[in-house]
């Protein structure tokens, strides 16, 4: 009934992916990025040498290390502000999320309603199963490949499926896990971007959860912002759970991509 269900809603995307143009989105981009060019040579007519030598650096972008004992991230703002909205809007208009018995998860035997939106993307014939759910990608949409094209391109990795979750506000959250499933390629980084309102994210590592405590490791706290990537490299999935917890002064959507490889058919794990 779950697979029924997540291939009904993707039959559904794809038909409202074919109704629009898919040079909306870079359309949309070029010309702030045309207006911006347009304000930065009215501004600075006078420092036209300097602004060439600088253009020639701004596609890579300024990481931030964050790591602890296994922990080990890079965290970046990937778009600027204006870029930001435009991707936000227009994944509001073409994500196609699950419902019913695709927006429900099974946790220690018991079903529940996941609390947030969600959506999977991703190349043709991927699935992804994880809390006792079987989850088909649907097609690309526009704005879903613009962005993967954007972390490819300033990481050097290659992905081939997406999670997608909606918070409708600071009470939609997501519980503490870890994206340690066999299909992952666990050579290859989790991408999360994040639009939309600013929400902390968490990281506990597992010998602290529970009764018995048996690390003094402190968790590790950021706020994701609008228009920014985290990358979750290896073993981070390994010896840290993470959560985005409720936040209840958040009023404001957000929306943030897991970018993922999964491991097609026959690939060899290689550890």
């Amino acid at each position: 009934m779950h697979e029924y269900a997540n291939e009904l809603s993707c039959e559904m995307a794809t038909g409202q992916i074919m109704t629009r143009r898919p040079s909306d989105v870079s359309i949309a981009i070029k010309r702030l990025k045309v207006e911006k060019d347009a304000e930065k040579e009215e501004e600075c007519d006078s420092e036209d040498d300097e602004a060439t030598g600088l253009a020639e650096f701004a596609n890579p972008v300024p990481w931030q290390k964050i790591e602890s004992e296994g922990l080990d991230c890079d965290y970046a703002l990937l778009f600027p502000k204006e870029e930001a909205d435009i991707l936000f809007r227009k994944l509001e208009e073409e994500v196609v999320y699950a419902k019913g018995e695709e927006a429900q998860v099974q946790v220690f035997g018991k079903v529940h309603n996941i609390p947030r939106k969600q959506a999977t993307y991703g190349d043709a014939g991927l699935a992804y199963t994880y809390s006792g759910i079987k989850r088909f990608a649907c097609p690309w949409t526009p704005t879903l490949e613009h962005i993967r094209e954007a972390v490819t391109k300033t990481t050097g990795q290659t992905f081939n499926f997406v999670l997608v979750n909606r918070y409708k506000d600071g009470l939609d959250h997501m519980g503490e896990h870890r994206d340690d499933e066999k299909e992952l390629d666990p050579l290859c980084p989790i991408a999360s971007v994040s639009l939309g309102a600013a929400r902390d994210f968490v990281f506990r590592h597992r010998d602290t959860r529970g009764k018995q405590n048996r690390s003094h490791i402190k968790p590790v706290k950021l706020e994701l912002a609008h228009g920014s990537l985290l990358l979750m490299n290896s073993p981070t999935n390994t010896f840290w759970y993470h959560s985005l917890p409720v936040r209840k002064k958040v009023v404001a959507p957000r929306i943030n991509l897991t970018f993922r490889r999964i491991l097609i058919s026959g690939t060899k794990k290689d550890r």
